[in-house]
């Protein structure tokens, strides 16, 4: 498999855990900080936006698991390598979110 598929699967791990925060509380009828409120990444935007923001993020990660490469779970390198791209943007959420919504935590 070519370097950049792997690249594209990280990325795609990143776009679908990502996707998770916005969709959620968004369907739940909750505001969430997205890039697009005021200020950015720090204020809440509606839920009809996190559902969108949310639901872009997704087609993202998709577009790059299921176009790039050719991407199986029973390859063990690429599954792998989507499960690091997920964790470290979780790991980033949380740090981001935390801040936000429990300052007193690090």
């Amino acid at each position: 498999m070519h370097w950049y598929a792997y690249l594209a699967y990280f990325f795609a791990g990143m776009f679908l855990i990502k996707a998770v925060p916005h969709f959620s509380n968004g369907v739940s009828g909750r505001g969430f900080p997205s890039p697009f409120a005021d200020p950015p990444g720090k204020g809440e935007s509606s839920p009809t936006v996190n559902v969108l923001w949310g639901s872009f993020n997704l087609a993202v990660g998709y577009w790059l698991l299921a176009r790039v490469g050719e991407f199986t779970l029973s390859q063990t390198s690429a599954a792998l390598v989507l499960a690091a791209g997920g964790l470290f943007m979780a790991l980033m959420l949380a740090r981001v979110f935390g801040r936000i919504y429990a300052p007193h935590q690090r």
